[in-house]
């Protein structure tokens, strides 16, 4: 991993724990917060789309320790203290995919989802949507491979081989495809 990889995937880096209304009631490590059952944090994942109408995937990392080369939309992280969710958004989609984007908020909600022994997510997660901006350059310590798909095709993909996908995009997929595509593909660029 190189060193900038490390400084912004850094296991010690505070992440933002919140209650069931997604008020700050503290910070501990993004270790901690993904044992065991995990501590409820806040998180978002973002949904982008090209000019065609087509969503971003990501292949995470083999070297994630949950979901690693599952398939992922096209970005999810966390919010640093003192970040705003849509900085930290268009931050990491720097930072994973080389590119520039303007996503706006779609909803937000909680999920908790264990991988095997390895430890689980249980976040409280801001969803975004928007057109991606400028051609994509993968950091390769976050992602393995990365396509675009066209929206349909994802549906049925994850009908057909849900394990292959990671628990957040299968939860949020349903809804960004159902009640938000059609104004997303509307407004994009």
């Amino acid at each position: 991993m190189s060193s900038a990889a490390s400084a912004r995937d850094d296991p010690t880096q505070a992440l933002i724990l919140v209650d069931d209304q997604d008020q700050e009631i503290g910070y501990r490590s993004k270790t901690a917060c993904h044992e065991g059952a995990g501590l409820l944090h806040r998180a978002f994942s973002v949904f982008l789309f090209n000019a065609d109408g087509h969503l971003l995937l990501q292949q995470r990392s083999d070297a994630k320790p949950l979901w690693p080369l599952h398939w992922s939309n096209s970005c999810c992280s966390h919010p640093r203290r003192g970040e705003s969710v849509e900085a930290a958004a268009r931050r990491r989609v720097h930072e994973e995919l080389g590119a520039t984007c303007d996503p706006v908020y779609l909803y937000k909600f909680i999920y908790q989802a264990s991988f095997g022994n390895a430890g689980s997510e249980h976040e409280y997660c801001w969803v975004l949507a928007g057109p991606l901006a400028g051609e994509v350059e993968i950091d390769p310590d976050e992602i393995a491979d990365w396509r675009y798909v066209q929206p349909d095709t994802l549906t049925a993909e994850i009908a057909a081989s849900a394990d292959a996908f990671t628990p957040w995009l299968k939860l949020e997929w349903p809804r960004v495809s159902g009640e938000f595509l059609d104004q997303i593909l509307a407004d994009r660029a």
